[in-house]
Order: C-alpha cells, then structure tokens, then sequence
C-alpha cells in the first residue's frame, strides 16, 4: 500500500475514532448523571464533526475573537454535543473581565460532572457559564431565533466596518435543529424573516430523526420540510445519512457558496444511530441508556465496553491539527489585518473594541433632551423616541426596531436607514408581525456585541416573554420598549389593554423594568439603560400624553436613578401619608397631593419607576423614601396590584386593576377604574384612618 494511501485510512480511522468519542463521552456523562438525553449527541455526531474540523472558522485558544463562525445548538437538550466538542477542540474559558485564561472551558472533570450543581456542564447550555456557547439555548425554537439576529448582526458590522481590502467581517453562522425547532412558532417566524432578508451567512443543521419525547415524529409531524423552506426563500440541501462525512462535507460547501439565502441542510439521522437495540427508540431521546446497554453500543462502535470517559490517544490531537490549526492561523491572519485597520481606520477599530467590551462611546449622553414643564406634556412613547433618536446620533451601533409598529412605538431611527435584504448597512429592522422572533433576533444581536432593542405593544410582551426570560438568564444587555401600557390606550379594550404583565416582568430575575412618569423620566431611564452589561431592560411607556413635571417645584428627574425617590414631600420632611405610583398614575398622586396639601393633610409622593434599581439600595435609601414610621400609604398604578404589598404595607391601600379592561375613551375608563385625583385621596384618608388604629 503506498504511504498516501496509508495517510487517507489513518485519517478516516481518526475520523471514525473521533465520532465515536463523542458519542461515547455523551453517553458516559448522561449515564452518570442518572439524567439526560444521549440519543441526539449520538446520531449527530458525524455532523457536528464534519463542521468543526472541516469549515468552523474558529480558534479554541480565543473564543471571543470577534470574527469567529457561531455555532449555535438550538436543540439544547442534545447539550453534551456541545461540550464534548468544547473539550475535544480545547476551547479556553473566558474570565469576567473579558481575558482568555488558559483553563479549559469544559475539563473532562465537568463532562463527569454534567447535570450537577455548579459545573459549567448544565443540562442545557449557558452561555454566560461555559465559554464556547454562544446562546443559551434549551427552550426549542431559541436557539434558531438567536441564529437569525446573529446573522442580521454579521451582515451588519460587515457593511459598517469593511473597507476595501479590510474584511474585518465575514464570519457565517451554523445552527443545529431538531424537529421541535420546526415545529415551534418561533422557528417558523425566524425563518420567514431570514429568508425575506435573503441572509446568506446563515445555515440551520435539521436534525431529521424521526423522533419526538412522545414518541415517533409522526404522530405529530408530517409537513414537507424541504418545500416549506424553498417556500420561506431559502436553499435547500439533503444529506441522507447523517454518517456521511462525504456528502456533509458537500452540503457545507453548498451553503458556502450561495451567496443569496439562508441555507437549510436536512440531515437523515437515527435518535442512538449505531446501537442495534435502541434504534428510532424513545429511551435513546429522553433518558440514559441503562448499563447493559451501553455495553451494547460500545460494543457496536467497537469500543471497549467497560471503558468509561475514554478519550483514545491522538484524538485530542487530531483536533488540534484540524479545528486548532485552522482557527489559530485564521485568527493571526485577521489580528495582523486588524493592527493594519486600526492605523487606517482608527475610528472604526476603536468602536469595534469598544463594542466587544461592550463599553459606550465617550460623550454618548451628549445633547440629550431636557424637557420644559407642560402641563399637557406628552406621551412617554413620544418622548423616548426622541431620547432614543438622540443616543442613536452618540452610539452608531445601536439598531433595533419594532414587530411592525414603529410608527406607534416611535422607534424610527430618523436617516439612519432601514436593514433590508441587499441594503445591510441601516439601522432601522423592521421584524413584521413576529414578536417571538423579533425578541430571539434582538437577543441574537446582543450576543454580537450590537446594542440592540425591540419594541410592540406591552400587551404583547406576552409573545416576546420566553426571549426575554432568555435575555435575563443570558446576562445580555438586550432593550425591549413596549408602548400603550395600560388600560389607558383606550378604545381598542381589554385584547390590547395590559394588566398582569408588569407584575409578572418584576417577578423576573435579572430583569430591569422601567416605567417613567415624565419626559424627563424617560431620558433618566434611558441613561440608566445604556449603561447596562449585563442585565436587560425591559422599558414600558404610554400612549397617552402626561404632563411634564415641574422640576424647579419637585425633585429633579435624577432620582430615577435610585430606582424610586421622593417627588415632592410634606414640610418637614415628615408626611402622614405616602402616595406612591409609577408611569402614568405618578401625576394621579401628585394632583392628589396638592388637594390634599390645601386641606392641610401632609402628603408625600414616591415615583417608583424601577422596583428592582429600588432593592439594590442600601436600607438606609430605603428608609429615607419609604419610612417605616409611616403606616399610611397608598400605591397607584393602572396594573394588577400583585407585589404593591410589600411597598404599602399592612396598613396600606392598593389603587390598581382586579379584571381585565374595556372597550371605551380613555377618560371613561379611568373613571370606570377609580385612576382619579379624588379616588387617591379618598384612599389616602382610609389609610390614615387604618394607621391610626
């Protein structure tokens, strides 16, 4: 045999050994977990395999290289996938601060310690865990809703900072999906909108196996896939065995060169592909495999059976002359053009390293507006979009958009462009009427380093809610604005009027939710958002006009960024009832308080635009707004009144919504409700009485 044909059996023998590595490292870790899903891992082995070692332009030794391939697995529960290829492939964690450290991201010790508590191996991936993923990913149809605002993202920093000779940006990005991908809304409505935006950098993996956790696909599953996509505008490939490397290999070419559509490769695959026993098996999917029979499938993959987390040698090393190799001269590559760019370009260069470190341009809160007192003021949907139009001017990497209501929501980013497909340069995404996706998108786009937002009804945060818990768990700074955020909005009645929805946002971890009073509020809350890096915010505003406080009368706006604070207050500093609100029914409280004032009743008003900015103060700023001595209080607010307890007290009154809304003019319904100056105070004076008892 001549030595060239001895180095081609070599390299499939290591490719074979490779798969086989995989599949087994999966199979151990969910099998000592006594937790897991091994049969995805397992049939997509090759597929992932051909990816990484062949095409994924990716260097383990940087992660965060800005210009690396995404590899996205949208179908999180086939998560020892992933970390199997973390480690294979040598994959550094990344430290708070950024730095590449030389730690390994998943260490064979975290592939024994998949599923436990506190290791960077959890049941589905997290990003702002384990370096190397770049979602987190587990609630199906995410992953590929990120995948398309990842590849809006790349299409937009390559038209923005690629200059000729200087493709700072071409990387591409490769999503794995399953059969529940598709068949949630979500992965419908990202698809519609990636194709309508003719996305060519993106390529979805569809793992067809035939398999559902109920049972065969079939039972609930039978659309023609491949002509749904070329319907949706995209390029459809099949591959009709997911062991292949052959024919992978050309399907990744396929969607390399199509240079006008996504691209959507079908991979024929079997849930536990290579066990003679647990073919197209439910168990494989959702469940460890049981003892005697990983002894099986080892013994069909030719593996030694009582082996446990066996990784045999030049494994490891076969990836580092594939993956390593390629990812680390690619990346030299592009830091020595980079070093070039930024003699050329420094402007450009300075704003890509800053939006890495997700840090602002100086000067950002430069020129934005200061709103004069009015008493017919305006809605707080019209003014953040002039707060916003100002940031745009300051921070040119913040884009965004509305699910199809920019007019209403006031998004418009005045000359900055509108994203379209053939036109990626503009600022301005218009996401349709697809709320899941627009959320996804917007989460995708925070995960590039983009500053990014998305904006509908508030009523509608309903189908942006999944993204937006994703957001909070991701630690990614994404911005949802939501108008028409009450009953307030008036005729168009209780399908669009909002009332348990700020409640259950608050209830969010790691969620920031804003609602301004004022003009003057928004701008505060945007200063407040901007600076945000880890946390999304969640801003809801109204569709009605609002007086613009006076502030040389009350306090200074600033004290939004106390979370709450002290409006205007009883001489002395010493109130016998507290009225507090956010958003709309703040000036509620104050025309409550001046009536109460000529009645010699003393009264203090706490706007509270941000619960959760309000906790992290310190018990001293706490007591300073809410003293504990004054038992009367009062909160308003045009919303279900779960959560005011723990402001109010139990001597205090709650001024909120018990039922849904209705259908009539804005000025009949606040009647209906009880939102008027003489309900507060009648409120008010029950609670003096209760607190006096």
């Amino acid at each position: 045999m001549a030595a060239s044909e001895q180095a081609v059996v070599t390299g499939q023998q290591l490719d074979t050994l490779s798969i086989n590595t995989i599949r087994t490292l999966a199979i151990d870790a969910v099998q000592k977990a006594d937790s897991g899903h091994p049969g995805a891992p397992m049939g997509l082995a090759p597929t992932a395999y051909c990816l990484w070692q062949q095409f994924l332009r990716y260097d383990p030794a940087d992660p965060n290289w800005p210009n690396r391939d995404r590899f996205v697995l949208s179908n999180g529960h086939a998560s020892m996938l992933l970390y199997a290829l973390l480690y294979l492939a040598g994959v550094r964690q990344v430290a708070e601060d950024g730095e590449v450290t030389d730690e390994l991201a998943v260490s064979m010790e975290e592939i024994k310690r998949f599923r436990q508590l506190g290791s960077r191996t959890p049941g589905h991936p997290e990003s702002h865990l384990t370096s190397g993923v770049e979602v987190t990913t587990g609630p199906l149809g995410q992953g590929v809703g990120n995948s398309v605002g990842m590849a809006i993202g790349a299409k937009w920093l390559a038209e923005n900072f690629n200059k000729p000779s200087f493709e700072i940006f071409n990387y591409n990005i490769y999503t794995m999906c399953s059969d529940g991908d598709l068949m949630e809304g979500l992965g419908g409505e990202a698809a519609s909108l990636a194709g309508h935006l003719k996305l060519s950098n993106l390529c979805w993996m569809y793992d067809n196996n035939h398999v559902t956790l109920d049972g065969p696909a079939i039972w609930s599953f039978s659309e023609d896939v491949a002509t749904r996509f070329i319907g949706y505008g995209w390029n459809v490939t099949r591959v009709h065995d997911a062991n292949d490397l052959e024919m992978l290999a050309r399907a990744y070419e396929v969607f390399q060169n199509t240079t006008d559509r996504p691209t959507l490769i079908i991979v024929d695959s079997h849930i536990g592909y290579g066990s003679p026993h647990k073919h197209d098996t439910n168990a494989a999917h959702g469940e460890p495999l049981g003892v005697e029979e990983v002894r099986l499938t080892k013994k069909f993959y030719g593996w030694p059976e009582d082996a446990q987390f066996l990784v045999p040698e030049g494994v490891r090393e076969h990836f580092q002359e594939g993956i390593g190799k390629r990812g680390r001269e690619l990346r030299a590559q592009w830091k020595k053009m980079f070093a070039e760019y930024t003699n050329r370009y420094p402007d450009l260069a300075d704003h890509i390293n800053r939006m890495q470190r997700r840090q602002l341009p100086d000067n950002w809160d430069k020129n934005l507006p200061v709103f004069p007192a009015d008493p017919k003021g305006m809605a707080t949907r019209e003014s953040s979009g002039k707060v916003l139009n100002a940031l745009a001017e300051n921070i040119p990497w913040l884009i965004g958009g509305s699910a199809d209501l920019a007019t209403s929501n006031k998004t418009t980013l005045k000359g900055a462009g509108d994203f379209e497909a053939g036109n990626y340069a503009g600022r301005n995404l218009h996401f349709g009427i697809r709320e899941h996706a627009t959320a996804a998108a917007v989460n995708g786009l925070s995960a590039s380093r983009i500053r990014a937002f998305g904006a509908t009804f508030f009523n509608f945060s309903d189908y942006m809610r999944p993204s937006m818990r994703l957001a909070a768990l991701m630690e990614v700074p994404s911005i949802f604005i939501f108008t028409h955020d009450s009953i307030g909005l008036g005729q168009d009645g209780p399908t669009h009027q909002p009332i348990e929805q700020l409640a259950s946002l608050r209830a969010m971890p790691n969620m920031i939710v804003l609602r301004p009073a004022d003009a003057n509020e928004v701008t505060e809350a945007y200063k407040i958002i901007m600076r945000l890096e880890h946390e999304p915010a969640t801003l809801v505003l109204t569709r009605q006009p609002l007086p613009t406080f006076d502030r040389t009368k009350y306090a200074p706006a600033s004290g939004v960024a106390k979370g709450a604070y002290v409006l205007a207050d009883a001489a002395g500093g010493k109130p016998d009832v507290i009225l507090m609100g956010t958003g709309s029914e703040v000036s509620l409280c104050l025309e409550a308080y001046e009536k109460l004032k000529a009645e010699g009743i003393k009264a203090r008003v706490v706007s509270m635009p941000s619960w959760e900015i309000f906790e992290q103060q310190d018990a001293s700023y706490k007591e300073s707004v809410l003293p504990s001595s004054v038992k009367a209080r009062v909160s308003v607010e045009m919303a279900a009144t779960l959560g005011w307890d723990r402001y109010v007290g139990p001597k205090g009154r709650m001024v909120g919504m018990h039922r849904f809304g209705a259908s009539a003019p804005i000025d009949d319904l606040l009647k209906f409700f009880g939102f008027t100056p003489d309900r507060v105070i009648e409120e008010a004076r029950k609670a003096i009485s209760d607190a006096a008892r």
